[in-house]
């Protein structure tokens, strides 16, 4: 369990604020919105109405107790400028702030930012690949070249076994799970046979990938 403050509750910070607590983290959620806070507060452990470009207001909040820092700004890209450059000045140990564009991402870590994310265009990102075979299910990035899948059972696979298949070996990739009803079976055995109505989870560069479910 990390203790994380998180500062900004529009969509993507309640969004986040959620996720939080489903996974049991400690967060004190920030912003300059009473109505905001106060649809947050079923998520989170406390919350505080302020001005996070305030000075006196972020030397407040305590910014070294936390894990993590995490600046949900997104309608307002000079308050986040000015409060992620804050929690640095104070001590915060890791500063994880949202952007929209490279040039955004560029000024958040010169102001101390640890790590930049882009919500909008990782989802678009996923979106695109999700939706662009119907054979695939699910799509994490590990870097701009290898990527994790949920895709369908290849037909050449269906009746067969990883090491009959030596998938490895031919398609470049590696199998780290199935997945049947909604249950996850993680490495699965060399003798494990495919069936239709199953899912795979497989690791390998985007291009190899590619010339399997196509």
């Amino acid at each position: 369990m990390k203790s994380i403050l998180l500062i900004g509750l529009g969509r993507f910070g309640r969004h986040l604020a959620a996720k939080l607590k489903e996974l049991h983290h400690q967060v004190l959620a920030v912003d300059v919105s009473e109505e905001r806070v106060n649809e947050a507060l079923k998520y989170v452990t406390h919350a505080q109405i302020g001005d996070s470009t305030n000075e006196d207001f972020v030397a407040s909040l305590g910014v070294r107790d936390f894990d993590v820092c995490i600046v949900a700004i997104g309608d307002d890209f000079q308050s986040s400028l000015e409060t992620t450059d804050l929690l640095k000045v104070y001590g915060a140990r890791t500063v994880v702030a949202r952007a929209s564009q490279d040039v955004q991402a560029k000024f958040l870590l010169r102001c101390g930012a640890d790590e930049v994310i882009y919500p909008e265009k990782q989802v678009a990102n996923w979106t695109a690949v999700r939706y662009s075979s119907e054979n695939i299910f699910d799509y994490v990035a590990l870097t701009s070249e290898y990527s994790i899948y949920e895709i369908a059972v290849p037909r050449a696979w269906a009746g067969r076994t990883i090491a009959n298949l030596s998938i490895r070996q031919r398609y470049d990739v590696s199998v780290l799970a199935t997945k049947k009803g909604g249950t996850l079976y993680p490495m699965p055995a060399p003798s494990h046979e495919f069936h239709t109505d199953e899912t795979v989870l497989i690791m390998g560069s985007n291009e190899s990938v590619a010339k399997l479910v196509d």
